[in-house]
């Protein structure tokens, strides 16, 4: 199948699936990004990790503003920050030294500790959002490919977080398509 085809395909997704968005109501997707959360705490990985990269949501992702604010008082978090085409890691700390990024999502600021590539192999485990998964891992993003751009440097055990509405049979994947380790949804 050609790249053509493969990104109609995605965008047709992407569409069917914000769809569904549109019609969960915020309380439902509050007690489903709850759940998830909860899921992934309970993680033996991430009971023994020390270094985690998470990602502060937007009000179309799973939420994890309140997962943030708790384990960074025990473990080294870092949020991605895009910068141009990519993303750098910074360390939280702390909702007072966020400002609005190039897409109006919260971003840790300027003065904050960038995490050096050559500390990559310290992270122990990625949260990465994402438009869609399937059980296999395979990951449909928002189309910009910041994430797949960045997973190839890691070495930490990736773990995709969705809605079950998120939850597809198969995403149309091209070789540069990062895949996850676990993906946790609210879908039984």
């Amino acid at each position: 199948m050609d790249k053509n085809w493969k990104n109609i395909e995605k965008k047709e997704l992407r569409k069917k699936i914000r769809e569904k968005y549109a019609l969960c109501p915020q309380e439902e997707l509050s007690v489903a990004s709850f759940n998830i959360m909860s899921q992934f705490e309970k993680l033996p990985m991430f009971r023994d990790a020390k270094t985690l990269v998470l990602y502060w949501s937007d009000q179309r992702e799973v939420q994890t503003h309140d997962f943030i604010l708790k384990w960074a008082l025990h473990k080294t978090v870092l949020l991605p920050v895009v910068v141009g085409d990519s993303l750098i890691l910074k360390k939280f700390a702390g909702i007072e030294n966020m400002s609005s990024g190039c897409f109006g999502i919260l971003e840790p600021d300027q003065y904050c500790e960038i995490f050096p590539e050559e500390r990559y192999g310290d992270i122990d485990m990625i949260m990465v959002p994402g438009v869609g998964f399937d059980c296999a891992g395979h990951r449909l993003g928002r189309g910009k490919g910041y994430y797949d751009r960045l997973l190839p440097f890691l070495n930490a055990v990736k773990v995709g977080v969705c809605f079950g509405f998120q939850l597809v049979d198969t995403i149309p994947v091209e070789p540069h398509d990062a895949v996850m380790d676990i993906v946790l949804s609210d879908k039984k």
